[in-house]
C-alpha cells in the first residue's frame, strides 16, 4: 500500500525528524511540522519543500516568518537523503505494517546521522568505523 514519508533535514544534513502517513492532507502535514518544530527547537527562517498545495496555508500557521523555498532542485538534499532509504527498502519489498516501516525509517535516519557525525558519538574513530565504534559506545551507556 502507499504511504508518504515526510522528512525534515537541516542545512547540516541532519535528519530531524520523520514521519509516514497513509494520505498527504493538511492535518498529516500539521502533524509533521509541528513534531519537526518541537524537535528543532527554534523557528527556521526557510523551509524548502516541494510543491504540494497543502503545504503553504500549514507554514503561514506554524511559522508565518519563514521563507516557503518551493523553487524547483530546492528540495534536492531531502530527495537525495530519500533516495538511500529506497535504496534499503526496495530488496525487502516494502514492510509489513505502518508501525514498522516508522521504526525502520527512523532508525534509518538515526544511522544516517550517525554515519555523518551529527552525534557526539564515534566522532574519534575512522569514518568507515564510527557507525561500530558509536553503537559499541551506546552499549556501554545503556
Amino acid at each position: 500500500m502507499w504511504r508518504y514519508v515526510y522528512r525534515a533535514v537541516d542545512q547540516h544534513g541532519q535528519v530531524i525528524d520523520v514521519l509516514l502517513s497513509t494520505r498527504r492532507d493538511a492535518a498529516a502535514a500539521r502533524r509533521f511540522f509541528t513534531r519537526a518544530l518541537r524537535m528543532l527547537k527554534a523557528i527556521p527562517s526557510e523551509v524548502a519543500t516541494d510543491a504540494a498545495p497543502v503545504y503553504p496555508a500549514v507554514l503561514e500557521e506554524l511559522v508565518p516568518s519563514a521563507w516557503h523555498h518551493v523553487e524547483q532542485y530546492a528540495n534536492n538534499p531531502i530527495e537525495a537523503d530519500h533516495g538511500e532509504l529506497k535504496c534499503r527498502l526496495r530488496p525487502m519489498r516494502g514492510l509489513q505494517t505502518d508501525r514498522t516501516a516508522q521504526v525502520v525509517i527512523a532508525g534509518h535516519a538515526f544511522v544516517q546521522n550517525l554515519r555523518r557525525g551529527h552525534y557526539e558519538l564515534g566522532v574519534d574513530a575512522h569514518p568507515a568505523l564510527r557507525t561500530a565504534a558509536a553503537f559499541t559506545q551506546l552499549g556501554r551507556a545503556i
